[in-house]
């Protein structure tokens, strides 16, 4: 059982990582990316491209982030334009549409050209032993990755003049406008940040199973679950809801198979909304 756990956990804090790059958008914007999941397997296809031309791992990864995020500021500064111009329900509606239409857009364009593609960074060396289970060493290289990766952002939003910029436009546009903060600036920054953590998610997660090109909805699905349980526009709740759901993840593969797991996960999004409509850790109205 505890192997299971710990495998959860990794597991979980991918998942948080996911969550967090929707959530922000979210709180920024207003809106649901629903191509977040197809930006997060974009990402891990320019890695697999940048390691066919002959570059090491790491330099293709930094590659293949940062052309994942020019793609996501591009994609905010001309598409999502409209969407910010409207407000309320039909911003909502518009952006809805807007990044399902960018999600079957790269979905087909990934599956026409690159049906088989699929990125495994196989990480070397022996097994370590953690609380008696020995964990492979791609799966603690992820874990250490998303855990750095969640330090910097705690960082950044706490220790940073832009974090804390970033934070008053979450909490209240129109008083960060009054003060100086550009709001179109701070969302430009946060939509191409959204679209590296979700590449990062699915380089940290090629290096425990393949990520293929065909990932992008389930992607998708999972960072919607996150970030509904641990509450939207929170990102403490997105990454305590993303070890959670691993954690539970793991034990339904485990104790009942892995064709029933999504079905878990919703079941825990629509308990979590019956009990908790803001969810573990959001703001509530």
């Amino acid at each position: 059982m505890t192997a299971v756990v710990l495998d959860g956990i990794v597991l979980g804090l991918q998942f948080g990582l996911l969550g967090v790059g929707l959530t922000l958008v979210y709180g920024l914007g207003g809106v649901l990316n629903l191509a977040h999941g197809q930006l997060a397997v974009l990402g891990a296809i320019a890695v697999w491209l940048a390691i066919g031309t002959g570059l090491p791992v790491l330099p293709a990864v930094v590659v293949g982030l940062a052309a994942i995020g020019l793609l996501g500021f591009l994609l905010d500064t001309t598409l999502m334009r409209p969407v910010y111009a409207r407000r309320g329900d039909e911003r909502v509606l518009l952006g809805l549409l807007l990044t399902l239409g960018v999600a079957f857009i790269i979905d087909g364009l990934l599956n026409w050209r690159y049906p088989i593609a699929s990125l495994n960074i196989s990480i070397g060396g022996d097994p370590i032993s953690i609380l008696g289970v020995r964990m492979r060493t791609g799966s603690l290289l992820a874990s250490t990755i998303a855990i750095a990766a969640a330090g910097l952002l705690l960082l950044f939003f706490r220790g940073t003049t832009l974090g804390r910029g970033v934070r008053s436009v979450i909490q209240d546009e129109e008083g960060a406008r009054l003060v100086g903060i550009n709001p179109a600036s701070v969302r430009n920054l946060i939509f191409a940040l959204s679209a590296v953590l979700a590449g990062l998610v699915a380089v940290t997660r090629s290096m425990t199973s393949p990520v293929s090109a065909s990932a992008g909805i389930d992607f998708t699905i999972l960072a919607l679950i996150v970030a509904v349980v641990g509450g939207l526009g929170s990102i403490l709740g997105a990454f305590v809801a993303g070890i959670l759901l691993g954690i539970v993840n793991t034990v339904s593969s485990f104790y009942i198979g892995q064709y029933i797991t999504t079905i878990v996960l919703l079941a825990a999004a629509a308990l979590t909304i019956l009990l908790r409509p803001s969810g573990l850790l959001g703001r509530r109205k």
